[in-house]
């Protein structure tokens, strides 16, 4: 009988540092939404894009 190196009653240990990374993301992001940086980000390139054909 051929023995594979991956017994099927082992458990993967979890990975909790990816977990942590996207939670931190989603935290700063609901953040950032609830100040209105959105709104603020979208001002500041149309100002730019503006200056930068000429018009403002």
């Amino acid at each position: 009988m051929i023995q594979t190196s991956r017994s099927p009653h082992k458990k993967i240990p979890l990975r909790k540092g990816p977990f942590m990374v996207i939670s931190a993301f989603l935290l700063l992001w609901l953040i950032g939404v609830a100040t209105g940086e959105p709104a603020r980000v979208l001002e500041q390139a149309v100002t730019v894009c503006l200056s930068c054909i000429g018009i403002g």
